[in-house]
């Protein structure tokens, strides 16, 4: 009779237990998402991503690109390893817009040409010391790319006699590519 009580004690001990689970909720970020940025304090995800590595046997240098296109705006990241080796991966480091070519940053918005067709256009210009990318993480087997970037666009609007009337900045902040796929070309 003991053993009967004590199985439906632990069987009712079970049983009230299941009732108890906690319920728990999952919260998606933005770095779910294979590539984001904040422009200007507003969260952007572009409607299309490529990247790629491009080793250039001649200049022995290895190019990473990223481009984001989507919702009127185009955000271009190129950072280039000079003395580089012929490998599908990329270090994984800071990288600071200089006074090279060697990190470009760009920021493209919607614009009317003069034949009146709306084009993405570059917004302005970012100046060394204003930009930078950080290689966080790389997988050269699965060809996946982890990272961050952020950089200030200035547009300048100038009048007839060439002075500054106005200032229009661009704040690219909390960029970020994760686990974003590249293909790797050599040449």
């Amino acid at each position: 009779m003991k053993k009967i009580s004590l199985i439906v004690s632990l069987l009712s001990a079970v049983i009230l237990l299941q009732n108890c689970k906690k319920n728990t909720i999952t919260a998606t970020s933005a770095l779910d998402a294979v590539f984001s940025a904040s422009v200007n304090d507003s969260t952007w995800t572009p409607d299309t991503v490529k990247a790629a590595i491009t080793y250039n046997s001649a200049t022995k240098t290895k190019v990473f690109t990223c481009t984001g296109v989507g919702v009127s705006k185009e955000i271009n990241v190129a950072v280039t390893q000079t003395n580089a080796i012929n490998t599908s991966g990329f270090p994984l480091a800071t990288f600071v817009v200089d006074n090279t070519s060697n990190v470009l940053l760009s920021y493209y918005t919607q614009q009317k040409n003069s034949s009146g067709t709306y084009v993405l256009a570059p917004h302005g210009t970012v100046e060394a010391g204003s930009g930078t990318v950080i290689i966080s993480a790389i997988d050269s087997v699965k060809r996946q790319i982890t990272g961050s970037f952020s950089f200030t666009s200035l547009k300048n609007t100038y009048d007839g006699q060439g002075n500054i009337t106005a200032v229009n900045v661009a704040m690219i902040t909390l960029g970020a590519f994760n686990k974003l796929p590249y293909t790797f070309k050599s040449n």
